[in-house]
């Protein structure tokens, strides 16, 4: 059992099952395959759900597709959002800015009030129109079932849109007998060695959770921290730097120092709570999704340790039969370019609700083109899901009419804000743990 330092108190230790399997790619072709594939099978399994949702709401409704509608007819249509946006990027509009003299502003949202809802299925197309079609809150890639009619003008009158809503969930395990208190922290936009990142913050970190700071009481709350989930952009490195030259000594000593450093934190960690690194959009991983696992040779140090694990990106996971399921922040903030949502937390529910953690990818979003199956369907509701990399601290906890509970979690940048997120796998209460160096100053240290 690992112990902390001084004190000399016991861990407190989780049953650790990594449930990444449907983002492991073995193997990686690229030849001759495209994304219509993913697209169908993202159709055809979540058609078998929302024929069964449909059924429940309107038993007496036919299920159509869109080449069988008959006008006037109520029915019931499933099929494939395909969201057409005005102010959508496009490759000309790339090399519109490229040509342009003066640059042209990108905006940050591209949601515009004449963008609308086209629904697609296997047979044809057609426009979604009524009252209840809400374009805003629907991005390019979802599946779901439209209760209505077909109007004289060959458009699809909306009564009712119908989502999968939450996939099954395992019931929530009851902890020991004690009632222990057991912790899972979350980090993420560590950038170390950027010119806005604060080491000395990040050390706080590290020694807070290893148990080598504050008093006993802290070092007491620190033990029950039972695993670490470091969840994306972790280093910053000078990508500028990497031009298809020869890399000069004095530059590649620039590019080596962000992961020397980051490997000297994660040994320190490793060796006192079980650790994992997810990679992010600025890390050294494969662009697309699922990122892959961050190298091992990357860590020469946290890597000899048995409580160190390079995961993936999306990660899925069980601590003592909680299952947590987190990315590093590519699939939300990627909906929060083409839709409107309150609030992070928001997007993240609508993607629990659609089952799907990622359904602008491929159209905005890169990933892999899998020719058999769809990794990012939520075939199991998870109990804590979390997203990295965002600009503040957000937290909810999702309930539906059957009983699922779900802590959804946004995960600060810490560079920015010093923030780490802390959530009691007894019953998922969450709160923020914030360090700040501020006072070490003040004290002249």
């Amino acid at each position: 059992m690992v112990e902390l330092a001084e004190t000399r108190l016991p861990r407190k230790q989780a049953a650790y099952t990594p449930k990444d399997e449907e983002f492991d790619l073995r193997s990686q072709k690229y030849k001759g395959q495209q994304y219509s594939h993913l697209y169908y099978c993202r159709l055809h399994k979540l058609r078998e759900v929302l024929t069964s949702v449909a059924q429940q709401s309107y038993p007496k409704a036919r299920v159509r597709t869109i080449l069988g509608l008959e006008e006037g007819e109520d029915c019931i249509v499933i099929g494939t959002l395909y969201k057409q946006m005005q102010l959508k990027p496009s490759i000309l509009d790339e090399y519109a800015k490229e040509r342009s003299v003066i640059p042209l502003v990108s905006p940050r949202n591209f949601v515009h009030a004449n963008d609308y809802l086209i629904l697609e299925d296997e047979s044809g197309r057609i426009r979604l129109v009524g009252d209840t079609v809400f374009p805003t809150a629907y991005v390019t890639g979802v599946v779901i079932a439209v209760y209505g009619y077909e109007g004289s003008d060959g458009e699809f009158v909306v009564k009712q849109m119908l989502e999968p809503g939450l996939a099954p969930q395992g019931q929530f395990p009851s902890q020991s007998s004690s009632g222990e208190d057991k912790y899972v922290a979350l980090v993420s936009g560590l950038r170390t060695c950027a010119s806005e990142a604060n080491p000395l913050q990040f050390q706080l970190l590290v020694d807070y959770l290893t148990g080598h700071l504050g008093d006993e009481k802290e070092q007491s709350a620190a033990a029950k921290v039972v695993h670490v989930v470091i969840a994306g952009d972790s280093v910053h490195l000078q990508y500028n730097l990497l031009t298809g030259q020869s890399v000069q000594s004095k530059d590649q000593q620039k590019l080596v120092e962000p992961i020397k450093e980051l490997d000297l934190a994660l040994t320190q960690l490793a060796a006192a709570v079980p650790t994992d690194i997810m990679p992010g959009s600025n890390d050294p991983a494969n662009f697309s999704l699922p990122q892959q696992p961050l190298h091992a040779c990357l860590f020469p140090g946290a890597s000899v340790y048995s409580t160190f694990f390079a995961a993936t990106n999306p990660h899925c996971f069980e601590l003592d039969g909680v299952r947590i399921l987190g990315t590093s922040g590519q699939n939300i903030d990627d909906l929060d370019k083409y839709s409107v949502a309150d609030s992070k937390v928001e997007f993240m529910e609508r993607t629990l609700r659609w089952r799907h953690i990622a359904p602008t990818a491929p159209d905005t979003l890169g990933c892999y083109p899998y020719t058999d199956r769809d990794p990012f369907i939520l075939n199991a509701c998870p109990h804590i899901y979390f997203c990295g990399n965002q600009k503040k601290y957000e937290t909810k906890l999702l309930q539906d009419e059957r009983g699922r509970t779900v802590r959804l979690i946004s995960v600060p940048r810490f560079c920015d804000t010093g923030v780490a997120v802390l959530v009691n796998l007894k019953n998922l209460d969450c709160h923020s743990l914030s360090l700040s160096t501020d006072m070490l100053k003040s004290n002249g240290i």
